[in-house]
């Protein structure tokens, strides 16, 4: 049986090297104490793994070793990337970090029980060689007084998906990343519940952790359907920024260009109130990584082929720039 650290077949290997030069022209270049690149990426029910360099029809997962090394490909460009919907079955990810290896790390939440959790975790996976853990990593629990709440879009239940906190050192640099999945729904206006209380929580946790000069980003899939819409309103009610070089960034490999869509999301607040911070990283710019045309590129595949081997959506990056 084929072994995910054997030689890399010739054919497989000058796809890969292709996928290299197009992630070179897109996605920016690490530097040594300059600059700090974090990434967001929905990788499509991460989970199982078919140990074999080619699934085949009878295959199940379609996801192999083939597609797997294209995922580490576009992973190792960042200096700590989360991933939603990594599943109960970590043989994927195990089969990543030996890629990986020696210098990346990983911590996950435990899967969120129930029907709505969907089975999945929360994961960030990061270059040890450019940061590191430093001591917090929690789920977000809603207080009971929030859930009391009246009003008919606020929350009544805890996450369907926990979100996930956890704090990283990089240089001089402390920040948070807090991650979450938003359920879908049947109706978009079932995910305003969850969208405000995530962005009334997040403001209120940045005031407590003002004093320690920590940055605080939220990241992940939210579900938002566009720019501007309710929704994205809900998220952004409490003061999150979303950076303008984003709106128009494609999510997805089935977005539509005139009808985009605005799952995806990386944000913080940009301005101090009261005793709530604002980030001091410095932002440079972002993007995504639409990777149809790199990828497998050597078998013929529907997008929605491709979405069970490498993704549905794009992995979503921003580049900072740190405190001198």
């Amino acid at each position: 049986m084929p072994k995910i650290t054997d030689p890399i077949p010739e054919e497989i290997k000058q796809e890969l090297a292709a996928l290299d030069i197009a992630l070179d022209e897109t996605i920016p270049a690490k530097k040594l104490d300059r600059n700090l690149l974090i990434a967001t990426w929905n990788i499509r029910a991460f989970g199982n793994l078919t140990k074999t360099w080619q699934a085949d029809e009878d295959d199940s997962p379609k996801r192999d070793f083939h597609a797997l090394h294209c995922i580490k490909r576009i992973v190792s460009r960042f200096d700590v990337i989360a991933v939603q919907e990594v599943r109960a079955n970590l043989r994927a990810l195990r089969y990543l970090m030996e890629l990986l290896k020696p210098h990346w790390s990983f911590i996950l939440s435990d899967v969120t029980r129930g029907a709505p959790g969907n089975g999945e975790r929360m994961a960030f996976l990061f270059d040890t060689r450019r940061v590191n853990l430093s001591g917090l990593a929690c789920e977000l629990v809603v207080p009971q007084e929030q859930l009391d709440d009246i009003s008919p879009d606020a929350l009544h239940q805890q996450f369907a998906r926990t979100p996930y906190a956890v704090s990283f050192l990089s240089g001089n640099e402390t920040f948070i990343l807090v991650t979450l999945h938003v359920v879908y729904g049947d109706r978009p206006e079932e995910r305003v519940p969850e969208l405000k209380a995530i962005a009334k929580w997040l403001t209120e946790w940045a005031r407590e952790i003002h004093s320690w000069g920590h940055n605080l980003i939220a990241l992940g899939d939210f579900n938002i359907d566009r720019h501007g819409d309710e929704l994205y309103e809900a998220f952004t009610s409490t003061g999150l920024s979303v950076p303008s070089d984003l709106h128009a960034i494609p999510r997805t490999i089935f977005s539509d260009p005139e009808d985009p869509t605005f799952y995806d999301q990386i944000a913080w607040f940009t301005e101090e109130e009261g005793d709530r911070p604002a980030l001091s990283l410095k932002y440079v710019k972002g993007g995504s990584f639409a990777f149809q045309e790199h990828t497998l590129t050597s078998l013929d595949l529907s997008n929605f082929e491709l979405s069970w081997r490498i993704s549905d959506h794009y992995p979503l990056w921003a580049e900072f720039w740190m405190r001198e």
